[in-house]
């Protein structure tokens, strides 16, 4: 049964408009953070707190040249959305990747992360895709590792003075840089 409901939001990834930001703001914030994430594997709610977004953060995203939001859903229901931006003339970022926490493991991460480097490499014209994942999220970083992305030697420090990103719990948070060809 699992399969079938997957198979069906597969075919509604759409690019999301203004119209959807402030669900989209509540939907990324409760897959990341709080009590609501917990009911997935991917909460960040014992690594930060705080939000994930906001409604001017979601907004210049959706706003920016050579970036969208993509939203999976169904008949109404959010199910999940991910950020996908061009970069340069042969790479693009994806990132914010989310996915309604009681519809984890069911195949939709990996259904809209296709969706994203499809979007990418027909809309945008690039050929590879990078991404940051907090170093600490070691199930994480080996689920896109699964997926094809090879983590870099890159290394980004978290944002820790702007608390629109969230708030740390640890002092030992940063990004790691992976990639993937398209």
């Amino acid at each position: 049964m699992a399969s079938d409901a997957s198979a069906r939001v597969e075919r509604s990834v759409v690019v999301a408009t203004v119209r959807d930001i402030p669900r989209l703001v509540q939907f990324v914030n409760s897959a990341y953070r709080g009590d609501s994430s917990r009911l997935g594997w991917t909460t960040e709610a014992d690594l930060l707190d705080g939000q994930r977004i906001d409604e001017q953060g979601l907004h210049d995203l959706i706003g920016a040249p050579a970036s969208v939001v993509l939203v999976m859903r169904s008949t109404g229901a959010l199910f999940g959305c991910c950020h996908v931006s061009k970069v340069s003339s042969d790479s693009a970022y994806v990132g914010m990747v989310s996915i309604e926490p009681s519809m984890q493991n069911l195949g939709l991460g990996r259904q809209l992360l296709i969706a994203a480097e499809t979007y990418a490499r027909i809309e945008m014209g690039v050929s590879q895709l990078r991404m940051t994942v907090i170093s600490v999220r070691t199930e994480l970083l080996s689920w896109y590792q699964r997926r094809g992305y090879h983590i870099t030697s890159e290394r980004v420090p978290f944002p820790s003075a702007d608390p629109r990103f969230g708030i740390p719990k640890r002092s030992d948070l940063e990004f790691v840089v992976l990639e993937k060809r398209l």
